[in-house]
């Protein structure tokens, strides 16, 4: 069967997918995206955008709550039908016709059905009715098929039809129990939508909530999750479960939690093991090994972009190195050298260490760069300083419950900011100038002339520099 030639071939037309062809079609590179589900990925249909949208109603009323004179305003709970019906307003009723209108409108083509690479710069996309398109890239095949849940072997999970995140953010019955396994960012999300729409709550943690973040982050968090009603018990370990006539019983050393759903949040694996990676000699399941351009080491045809190479596995990560990979493919189809310095266009230099994440609990948490403790593995000489945010005005006219605190993590033999991590109310916005810092590797002495506006959140950067003190003349 002969192979119809393209420059640039896509495997997943999710936001990575999507950044990649944005940019190899400004380059003028002839690109064809491959989809077996829907254009925009998980993130558009059941994850980023789904999940916040259940998150964001529930966190506005406890913010209400929270503040006298609209406290006083505010009746009853949450219309969870309106809720649900904004949820789907935002994922399109699960419709991607927007996003193929955007993939046509930017000069790409798009191939639904299921890609598999079938020797080098070679990939098949077998349709729905089973028949197959052979495709061959002059330049470039970009692996961008993200990442799926994990499912973990426990005794009788696999009868019960289990939910993981794909069931909790299109679900449209809220349960009136549900046991969330996890204690990560999606099951510390997902448990703060649900409690707010009403279920009762329970979550099962093997070791601690947000194991990743650091410890007052993580203290304050599994607080917000009690105070909003939800069963929060860690160092669990379950030892099997079933699903009876009065709902799901989840048995643990303690004994059974009994409820009528239960979701699995327990981390999420690169999508490499259907994507035809042995036929080129990569074991295929794990991570994609690639270099700062994304180029797997060894090949100069092969991407991995996003979720599947494991580097830094969230969707605006995953879009930076789409632009970086990107550039490299348009570079080197045109006979030039990328710009694959650290910092230049064609490498994601800030995967190594200026990776900004929001969860977006009550309290929220924004974190960017390294942890005290991370820092403290990789034999970083580090200054660490602590501030509360009650000094901070904009904080309390926020309505801030004493939750708010804040870190940041100094270079000691360069005086640069490498890590900070902020929890308390609108810190996601916060995070952005924390990473600009790390990135800019801004001396902390010329941060004294970041002046915030008062009265700000922002302000809460001043405090932590008076607690570092001035830097000597």
């Amino acid at each position: 069967m002969s192979a119809r030639e393209v420059d640039v071939i896509i495997i997943g037309a999710g936001p990575v997918g999507e950044n990649v062809a944005d940019r190899t079609r400004a380059a003028g590179l002839e690109t064809v995206l491959v989809e077996r589900e829907l254009v925009g990925g998980e993130c558009s249909y059941w994850a980023c955008m789904p999940s916040k949208a259940l998150l964001g109603p529930g966190r506005l009323l406890a913010a209400a709550r929270a503040l006298p004179g609209v406290a006083e305003a505010v009746r009853g709970g949450l219309d969870v039908a309106a809720v649900l019906d904004r949820r789907d307003a935002f994922t399109s009723h699960w419709s991607d016709a927007g996003q193929v209108d955007w993939v046509e409108g930017i000069g790409a083509e798009l191939v639904r059905g299921t890609g598999r690479i079938a020797g080098e710069r070679t990939v098949e996309v077998t349709g729905e009715t089973g028949e197959v398109t052979t495709l061959r890239a002059r330049a470039a095949v970009v692996v961008a098929t993200g990442s799926t849940a994990l499912v973990p072997d426990i005794p009788g999970l696999a009868d019960i039809a289990p939910w993981t995140s794909r069931e909790a953010t299109s679900a449209h019955t809220v349960p009136s129990r549900l046991t969330v396994v996890g204690g990560g960012v999606v099951a510390t999300e997902l448990a703060s939508a649900f409690a707010s729409l009403g279920s009762r709550v329970t979550m099962l943690v093997r070791h601690e909530v947000l194991g990743a973040f650091e410890p007052f982050a993580r203290e304050r968090v599994t607080e917000g999750l009690r105070a909003a009603g939800v069963d929060v018990r860690t160092g669990v370990d379950i030892r099997h479960v079933a699903r009876t006539a009065d709902g799901v019983h989840v048995t643990t050393g303690d004994g059974d939690i009994v409820s009528d759903e239960v979701l699995i949040a327990t981390g999420r694996a690169p999508a490499s093991g259907d994507v035809g990676l042995d036929s080129v000699g990569i074991a295929p399941g794990g991570a994609l090994d690639v270099d700062d351009t994304m180029l797997v080491p060894g090949t100069d045809w092969l991407y991995g972009v996003g979720d599947v190479n494991g580097r830094a596995p969230l969707t605006h990560q995953g879009k930076y190195q789409a632009r970086a990979a990107g550039d490299a493919i348009a570079a080197r189809a045109a006979g030039r050298t990328p710009d694959d310095a650290p910092w230049g266009f064609g490498v994601a230099t800030a995967d190594h260490d200026a990776v900004p994440q929001v969860v977006f609990t009550d309290p929220e948490v924004a974190a960017v760069g390294h942890t005290a403790a991370s820092a403290a593995d990789k034999g970083r000489p580090v200054r660490v300083v602590d501030v509360g945010f009650s000094s901070v005005a904009g904080a309390a006219l926020e309505g801030d419950r004493d939750q708010g605190a804040a870190r940041l993590v100094i270079d000691r033999e360069r005086d640069v900011v490498i890590g900070a991590t902020f929890v308390g109310p609108a810190v996601a916005e916060l995070v952005h100038a924390a990473t600009i810092a790390i990135v800019g590797e801004v001396p902390v002495g010329r941060l004294w002339h970041a002046v915030p506006a008062y009265p700000t959140v922002s302000e809460i950067w001043l405090r932590l520099l008076e607690a570092l003190g001035r830097p000597e003349a």
